[in-house]
């Protein structure tokens, strides 16, 4: 009976299978899928000249003449009435060819697809998409119930009608580049159990619908711009077991009611603005694994310092970086026995590593930043989990563990800025899963150094900054591509053997006793990006051949050391300083773990971040010995921005074709031996910032126009041998030019005025005829006393003497009035007003009056009136 029932049920089977692979799917819906197909394929060709759809992978067998439920990707209803069958579900994410090009894929591609409203799951993510979501287009689609768009590059805001699927259970539109608010519609979704809108630029605050989502299981929000406080009603959604805020902009307080998150695993909010206290009741919630609080922004605080803390979580991942620890370590850190990943960086954290830390078994391990002491337990390298280990920016001392070689699965190992001493432990070179080597700024000292094996994966070596003595190591993997050796008291000659790191892109000797012939040989590094041999001993001339072979240089700076010779005009070669070079961003994501590298920037010394070095082009060839004319050549450098060829021998003129460096910001010529004058073309360097030509032969006029007019720094143009022009405010010869007559603006008027003659002499004339007739008929004279000095008398017995002696006296007490008279007119004009004569003519008809004599009278107008 047993087997009667087995076989029936695979008979059964068998006749499903069969009935259901005789299933054709719509023909609207084979259209569409073809059509979408043939969209997708124009668009793939007209973006690269490459393109070959003979290599298209996922799409070959979506062709007319089979049937559409048996292609690729394509999955159709099982209902078993259903002839013929709906699509239901297309898994169209990260179709390999769209990735093939540098250019994205336009939104509209996905049109033809909005005509098949039986789809329940559409998955287009990672197909580099851009543009606007076509919002009407997936109002059609209500039937939807996962949807995945992320990993594109869609922009905008998030369409509303993307939320009038009600059944959506899934809804993923992370990592584009959208904007704006989340809609309110969120809420209508009250069936959404998955919601990521992670990594877009997403502003505005929670809408409070998202708590209407009752069944709701994860919300990513991370990394966005979203603001507010976290609503205290998230407690309310019971359900999550996955809540990632990290990396936004909330404010606030962590609302006390996350407690009542029962169900809750992954709790990251890390890099907002949140402040006050960490509530307690984070370590009630039991399922918990992994807890992300404090990075970046926040000022969280803790009750008691976290010491009295008994969690009931058991977490396998602990972040607190920038989280207010003091004192030691966590002791309640001992319980959680399943803990792989740990962060306390960036606290104030004192004493020593304890025993129980050393003990447990971590993958990752990051203490930096804060203010440990003591010696590292051997014990700590003892785990084969260990992979991440960072102890940098502390005051750790004593020497490294002979046994950190047997932490086999070590990759990066960070140990810089503290104390350590003694010399390297050669067990190191057996990590062979070694990547990243850091033990610069400490007290590490003597001259010999573990050989690594040509093939192992160590890419990154740090050693500088300390007492390193001997022969330079060139015992590195042959696939290291930074190596920082400066710093140190490495003297000698270099090891050929450096030719042997055929991959190394970065390498830095600066500040070290070299003593040898300039290392031409280093030119069979073509891969070269960096290279500083700055404050050594080197000597001899730079060869031609080195130069040109370094075709992606784009910072050189072999700066204060013996170096004789003429500039290779081969250095206007460089590739790398003349046009930009794509970068590695595995290499670029490697070195962001790094600190500052020091760089002679813009005459002083400066951090420039490791990270991104890929934005300097500099050219440093100055306190050496250099001779000769400044090649024209380096006029060709375009990318270069800082070019210093100070404190050399150099002479001649100046290169016209300096001008053509349109990114140079610092140029260096200073003490030099320079001659001629300043080239009219640097005006066309509009972001030249410094420019120091010091202590030079230099002659003439300074340039003017664009950025030459804001070089006004005299002691960049000091001596030399006659510069001149306003930024050293020197004025030229050229500029000296004869003085014209100066003109007054205002017209200079006649000095007779006709007018006030014609109106001034006849008026006077009556005026004064009438004036005395009416005196002596109104106010006859009195009988003169003896001592009147004008009396009528006095003038008929002695007329001249009587005259002269009268007139003197009164001519003074009138000129005396007159000087008060004209005081009224002014500067304003040449001639006395009409106002001011008539008031002379009042004063003369007084002093006609004071000695009766007409005929004084009628000289003084006309004089009056001869003067104005």
């Amino acid at each position: 009976m047993a087997k009667l029932s087995s076989l029936l049920q695979l008979l059964l089977g068998f006749l499903i299978s069969q009935f259901l692979s005789s299933q054709s799917c719509l023909h609207d819906h084979k259209q569409a899928l073809l059509q979408f197909k043939s969209s997708f394929i124009s668009i793939l060709a007209s973006n690269s000249s490459t393109f070959n759809s003979s290599t298209l992978t996922g799409l070959e067998s979506w062709n007319s003449s089979s049937n559409c439920c048996h292609w690729d990707r394509v999955f159709c209803s099982s209902q078993l009435l259903s002839r013929p069958a709906n699509v239901v579900a297309l898994h169209l994410d990260y179709l390999p060819p769209m990735r093939s090009t540098d250019k994205s894929m336009p939104s509209h591609v996905l049109t033809p697809l909005f005509s098949i409203k039986s789809l329940k799951l559409l998955d287009v993510s990672d197909n580099s998409l851009q543009g606007e979501i076509p919002g009407n287009g997936f109002g059609n689609l209500t039937k939807l119930v996962h949807l995945y768009m992320g990993g594109n590059n869609f922009n905008g805001s998030i369409p509303p009608q993307i939320f009038h699927s009600t059944s959506l259970l899934h809804l993923d539109l992370g990592t584009n580049s959208l904007g704006g608010y989340i809609p309110q519609e969120v809420g209508n979704l009250t069936k959404l159990q998955k919601l990521t809108l992670e990594w877009n630029y997403l502003s505005g605050e929670l809408p409070t619908s998202i708590l209407h989502l009752k069944d709701l299981e994860v919300l990513a929000l991370s990394e966005n711009r979203l603001s507010g406080q976290i609503p205290n009603e998230i407690g309310n959604l019971s359900k999550l077991f996955t809540l990632n805020l990290m990396a936004n902009k909330f404010t606030g307080t962590i609302p006390p009611s996350i407690e009542k998150l029962s169900k809750l695993k992954w709790l990251h909010l890390l890099a907002n603005n949140l402040s006050g206290e960490i509530p307690s009741g984070i370590f009630n919630i039991e399922p918990l694994v992994e807890l992300h609080l404090g990075g970046e922004g926040n000022t969280l605080t803790w009750k008691n310092n976290g010491k009295n803390i008994v969690p009931k979580f058991m977490l396998s991942t602990l972040f607190l970086r920038s989280c207010g620890l003091l004192g030691e370590i966590p002791k309640w850190i001992s319980t959680q026995k399943t803990l792989h990943i740990l962060n306390l960086s960036r606290n104030k954290l004192e004493g020593s590593l304890a025993e129980w830390l050393s003990k447990m078994e971590f993958e990752e391990l990051d203490l930096s930043e804060n203010k440990l002491t003591g010696s590292i337990p051997p014990r700590l390298f003892q785990s084969q989990i260990l992979q991440f280990i960072n102890l940098s920016e502390n005051k750790f001392s004593g020497e490294l563990p002979e046994n950190i070689g047997d932490a086999t699965s070590l990759i990066y190992l960070m140990l810089s800025g503290n104390n350590f001493s003694g010399p390297i432990p050669k067990s190191i070179c057996n990590i062979n899963s070694l990547q990243l080597l850091d033990l610069s700024e400490n007290i590490l000292s003597g001259n010999t150094f573990p050989v690594f094996q040509p093939n192992g994966s160590l890419r990154y070596v740090d050693y500088s900054s300390n007492e390193f003595s001997g022969m330079v190591p060139a015992n590195f993997p042959t696939n290291t591509w930074f190596l920082a050796l400066h710093s140190n008291n490495f003297s000698g000659s270099l090891s050929q053997n450096l030719t042997n790191l055929d991959s190394l892109n970065y390498l830095f000797l600066h500040d070290n006793k070299i003593t040898d012939n300039f290392p031409n040989f280093l030119s069979q590094i073509s891969t070269l990006e960096v290279l500083n041999l700055r404050n050594n001993s080197f000597h001899g001339s730079i060869f031609p051949e080195t130069i040109s072979n370094l075709s992606h240089l784009q910072i050189l700076d072999i700066s204060n050391n013996r170096l004789t010779g003429n500039i290779p005009a081969d250095m206007g070669n460089l590739v790398g300083m003349i046009q930009t070079s794509d970068k590695s961003s595995s290499r670029l994501n490697l070195l962001s773990f790094q600190s500052q590298l020091e760089m002679n920037w813009k005459k002083s010394m400066q951090g420039l971040s490791s990270d991104r070095l890929d934005i300097y082009f500099l050219l440093d060839l100055s306190k050496n010995q250099l001779s000769g004319e400044i090649p024209s050549s380096l006029g060709h450098l375009k990318k270069l921005k800082q070019l210093n060829i100070s404190y050399n021998g150099l002479s001649g003129d100046i290169p016209s074709s300096f001008g053509d460096l349109e990114s140079i910001k610092s140029l260096d010529l200073s003490h030099n031996r320079l001659s001629g004058s300043l080239p009219p073309s640097l005006i066309k360097l509009q972001q030249l910032t410094v420019l120091d030509v010091s202590n030079n032969k230099l002659e003439g006029k300074i340039p003017v126009g664009g950025q030459m007019g804001t070089m006004n720094y005299p002691d960049y143009f000091a001596n030399n041998s006659g510069l001149c022009g306003m930024q050293i405010r020197v004025p030229c010869p050229e500029d000296y030019v004869p003085k014209a007559p100066q003109v007054d603006e205002i017209t200079e008027e006649p000095w007779f005025l006709w007018e006030g003659a014609w109106v001034g002499l006849p008026l006077g004339f009556f005026l004064s005829i009438w004036t005395v007739f009416l005196s002596g008929y109104l106010f006859p004279a009195p009988k003169p006393r003896r001592r009147i000095l004008c009396s009528r008398q006095r003038l008929n017995r002695r007329p001249f003497r009587a005259i002269y002696s009268c007139s003197v006296v009164e001519l003074l007490k009138f000129l005396g009035k007159v000087v008060q008279v004209y005081s009224q007119k002014g500067n304003s004009s040449p001639r006395l007003s009409l106002s001011v004569s008539f008031n002379f003519l009042s004063l003369i008809f007084s002093y006609c009056v004071k000695i009766n004599d007409i005929s004084v009278c009628m000289y003084l107008q006309v004089y009056c009136l001869y003067m104005s």
